[in-house]
């Protein structure tokens, strides 16, 4: 077959990394790769090699892709314009997100400022492929939502929509699934389909053997920068995975304000809604002291805007019929006062954790709910922290800087940061997102040793619930938005 891309004895010349040894890889015409491999393998890494981010110390890639390409103009062309990643950051390639803070999307008198759907996709040369792209991905109720309001998974839709209209000869996509629910995942099944029988190359890179694309032809097996196995799918069984025994944690008490009550949460009635459009009219839902919850819905159905208003997020609470902790929004209390007594991780939490600090800086900042750290933290405080690290294996990052981490280990990471005070409520958003089989097992462990005090209580939100833990009792599930095009 012909190839696509050749890497012959690479060895990448990158600040602070060690290659273990030369790599070689070919990709033909036709051919859907997978890398997987547990996070921190390099399958990030390797891709972005691949699409000519990095020089070479030794070695070399060959492009015979290019040869066509170049044929079509006389200016010089590299091989990365013609190579588009969609990863967990690319939210910054619109460049509105890069100066946004998390609470902003919740700020009625700010998103004004943020273009739609309809403007990001605009202007396209290929007006037909246009039209082609938003039936695709079925963008059509999207249009005139802006930017900022949307949520996780219809943002990952829009950025893939983005880089499709500039038809580029290949794609990545770095955790393909991550942020969409089953309808939306089984969409993307279909538009993997579509691109490669139109003859776009793709690259999947997963953590987690369930999210390979059935539509992948070749897998790549990589651990710890290696590789396991590099040929046709149908020729590899993929091993199982025996997660290793945690390291053993106790959850130390703290004072987070008074245990005198019988609700952690409380709303009746409340309408979900933003910018005019009904998500959910009617939500009304009480959480018990100690009661665990899974918070399940669709894309879109309103589950970020729901958790704002509990972690004090969201202005809008002050207005509405909303208890924490026995106590009316908006009755004097601050949203420092709130949010002592909650941990809280999502997806949207780690897009805007974008502080480069040490790792351990990182979970210390859960004491104080910041975004980096600016307390000093007592040495009770320190040695805690190390022990949950150890707990979920994470220690050796400890002094690495966060953003040169990867992406599943940063939610480690975060999953950590919501833990460590041992909140009187812990708020769970999608937390395995990226994450491989051994870490979601040890995140598991930690969420049940936690349950197992029985004043504590549980928000989990996933989109698959086989994730469940087996500690929650109760769920409470959202509906398909009411009416994305109706006007409140």
């Amino acid at each position: 077959m012909d190839a696509f891309i050749k890497l012959i004895d690479v060895v990448p010349r990158i600040p602070d990394v060690t290659f273990p040894s030369a790599f070689s890889f070919t990709m033909n015409k036709g051919e859907v790769w997978t890398f997987y491999g547990p996070n921190g393998s390099g399958k990030t890494l390797l891709s972005e090699i691949i699409s000519g981010r990095y020089g070479l110390a030794s070695g070399s890639i060959d492009y015979p892709f290019m040869d066509e390409e170049r044929s079509k103009t006389t200016a010089f062309i590299y091989p990365r314009q013609f190579i588009k990643t969609i990863h967990f950051q690319s939210t910054y390639s619109f460049s509105d997100f890069r100066d946004a803070y998390y609470q902003q999307r919740f700020n009625v008198y700010e998103v004004d400022w943020y273009p739609t759907v309809q403007e990001i996709l605009q202007p396209a040369d290929d007006i037909c492929w246009l039209q082609k792209v938003i039936e695709i991905f079925q963008l059509q109720s999207l249009l005139t939502h802006r930017l900022i309001t949307l949520s996780s998974g219809q943002l990952r839709r829009l950025l893939i929509a983005k880089a499709l209209l500039e038809k580029p000869r290949m794609m990545v996509f770095d955790n393909p699934y991550i942020g969409l629910d089953e309808a939306t995942r089984g969409l993307m099944e279909e538009v993997f389909e579509t691109l490669a029988k139109q003859g776009t190359q793709l690259l999947c890179l997963v953590a987690d053997a369930r999210d390979i694309p059935r539509s992948t032809t070749h897998l790549l097996h990589l651990d710890a920068c290696k590789t396991v196995y590099a040929g046709p799918i149908k020729n590899y069984n993929i091993p199982a995975v025996n997660a290793p025994a945690c390291a053993a944690y106790s959850f130390e008490s703290m004072s987070l304000g008074s245990e005198d009550y019988q609700a952690v949460v409380e709303m009746k009635k409340v309408c979900i809604q933003y910018e005019g459009l009904i998500f959910q009219p009617d939500v009304t839902w009480r959480i018990e002291k100690g009661e665990k919850w899974a918070l399940l819905g669709p894309n879109g159905s309103g589950k970020s805007t729901l958790l704002s208003y509990i972690f004090a997020d969201n202005p809008q609470a002050y207005s509405l019929p909303i208890w924490l902790f026995d106590r009316k929004r908006g009755s004097g209390e601050s949203i420092w006062e709130i949010k002592k007594r909650i941990g809280y991780t999502s997806s949207e939490m780690h897009l805007y954790y974008r502080e480069n600090v040490p790792c351990l800086k990182v979970v210390q900042s859960g004491y104080f709910d910041s975004v980096g750290l600016y307390q000093r933290c007592s040495e009770e405080q320190t040695n805690q922290a190390l022990l949950l690290m150890q707990a979920l294996g994470i220690a050796h990052l400890a002094d690495k800087p966060f953003l040169r981490v990867s992406a599943g280990e940063q939610r480690v990471l975060l999953f950590a940061r919501a833990l460590i005070k041992n909140p009187q409520l812990l708020i769970l958003d999608e937390p395995f997102h990226g994450m491989d089989c051994v870490n979601k097992s040890r995140c598991l462990k930690l969420i049940d040793d936690f349950a197992q005090q029985s004043n504590k209580s549980l928000i989990f939100v996933t989109h698959y619930r086989s994730e469940i833990p087996a500690c929650v009792s109760h769920v409470y599930e959202l509906n398909a938005p009411l009416a994305l095009n109706q006007q409140a």
